[in-house]
């Protein structure tokens, strides 16, 4: 049996990076795991663009750099493309269960990818059966 492979939703990092007074010390958890390689994170590239329009939307471009380069160098952390079975997954998920469609992007790549667990903090993705979709 090979490593655990945890999907992260974008809301994991903006918890840790903007220090959510209630889920930043659970993020962080997770992100040490998958930094120190006891499991193998995979974060869809559609959540780089959520993760950065927030800073940028504040003209924080130097932030939204920082940020690009963490994610980037993160250890252990693998940043999917959107390829063309994440889209016919995602249209596939958007069908099925009406999710907006990065939801459904993040939810395909991690189906993509052979998450175990897709890790996020959006109750209204529990109904997805194709993955393990656990709570933050």
């Amino acid at each position: 049996m090979g490593q655990r492979i945890v999907a992260l939703d974008t809301s994991v990092f903006i918890y840790l990076l903007e220090d959510h007074p209630s889920y930043a010390e659970r993020a962080a958890r997770v992100l040490r795991e998958v930094r120190d390689g006891k499991c193998s994170g995979v974060f869809a590239s559609v959540g780089m663009i959520e993760l950065l329009t927030g800073p940028k939307k504040e003209g924080r471009y130097d932030i939204a750099v920082q940020y690009e380069r963490h994610i980037a160098s993160f250890p252990h952390l693998v940043v999917a493309p959107l390829s063309e079975r994440v889209i016919w997954l995602a249209s596939d998920m958007r069908a099925q269960y009406d999710l907006r469609t990065p939801d459904a992007v993040h939810i395909a790549t991690a189906i993509d990818m052979d998450a175990d667990v897709f890790l996020t903090n959006d109750k209204a993705l529990r109904k997805v059966r194709e993955v393990s979709v656990e709570m933050l």
